[in-house]
């Protein structure tokens, strides 16, 4: 049985339940499953050595990542590399098929370029449209881009355009990700 680890940085709440249901896909397999915050990772330090694998996801607000994100992948990016890695990008902009292929999500490829650990795994989750949640000034500048983007701008719209069946088919490639180095 492998021991993984699934890191991420949430801003509203979505890519913590995206993160959830790799966990729960993980553990339906038959293995065990940590999942964390990058920021409860500064109150609970990881252990490293007890994992087979991580998955580590951030989503994209403004078309960039936190700097938390980064912060991470610049302390850790040793620990990451050592053993087998993924990261999951959560945009809107995968709400179109074509975006979800790696060289076309022009956010995945930034935080490529900008990252300090490079991940020998990516995947793209699209993410949800949730206007009502977010502060007025958030929903306005995403209604400009999306009207840009011929995305949805009505204020009241709440679209979410996760495929959960391919978050769970992620969770199954994870658990095979930990196979190899627990194997």
């Amino acid at each position: 049985m492998a021991n993984i680890l699934v890191l991420y940085y949430s801003r509203g709440g979505h890519t913590a339940l995206i993160s959830d249901a790799i966990a729960k896909q993980i553990l339906a397999n038959g293995d065990q499953c940590d999942v964390m915050s990058i920021h409860e990772s500064k109150q609970h330090p990881i252990d490293w050595s007890k994992y087979h694998a991580v998955a580590l996801g951030a989503c994209v607000l403004y078309g960039s990542y936190h700097k938390s994100v980064f912060e991470f992948v610049q302390q850790y990016q040793q620990a990451l590399a050592n053993i087998p890695n993924s990261f999951f990008c959560v945009n809107v902009v995968a709400r179109n098929p074509e975006k979800r292929i790696p060289e076309n999500n022009k956010y995945l490829q930034k935080f490529l370029t900008l990252s300090a650990w490079q991940p020998q795994d990516v995947k793209i989750i699209a993410g949800k449209v949730d206007y009502p949640s977010w502060p007025w000034y958030d929903s306005l500048m995403i209604r400009l881009i999306m009207k840009m983007t011929d995305g949805p701008t009505d204020p009241t719209a709440i679209i979410d355009y996760t495929d959960w069946e391919d978050v769970k088919a992620y969770g199954d490639h994870i658990t095979q990700l930990a196979q190899v180095e627990f194997s």
